[in-house]
């Protein structure tokens, strides 16, 4: 069995309104900082998974994105893995 390090980003559809995001976007023109626009706030997530292969823990981290990690109504998520020596 191999270990890896799952680094995974859930961030809210760009469709769909983020207010968090909107509410430090104008904070940031308060602070004197205007050139600072469309933030965007989601997630970031540290995981390890142990899996015989990276093809087979690539699928099991995208299935516990889909069942838990991640509205995916709402939300959108990239993930990156690496093997841990």
């Amino acid at each position: 069995m191999a270990k890896f390090i799952a680094d995974i980003d859930v961030m809210p559809m760009k469709a769909l309104l983020d207010p968090q995001g909107k509410a430090v976007s104008a904070s940031m023109k308060n602070l004197g900082l205007p050139e600072i626009d469309n933030v965007r706030i989601g997630k970031h997530i540290c995981l390890e998974i142990e899996a015989p292969t990276k093809e087979l823990a690539t699928i099991k981290l995208d299935e516990a994105c889909k069942k838990l990690l991640c509205n995916q109504i709402m939300e959108f998520y990239e993930f990156k893995l690496t093997l841990v020596d």
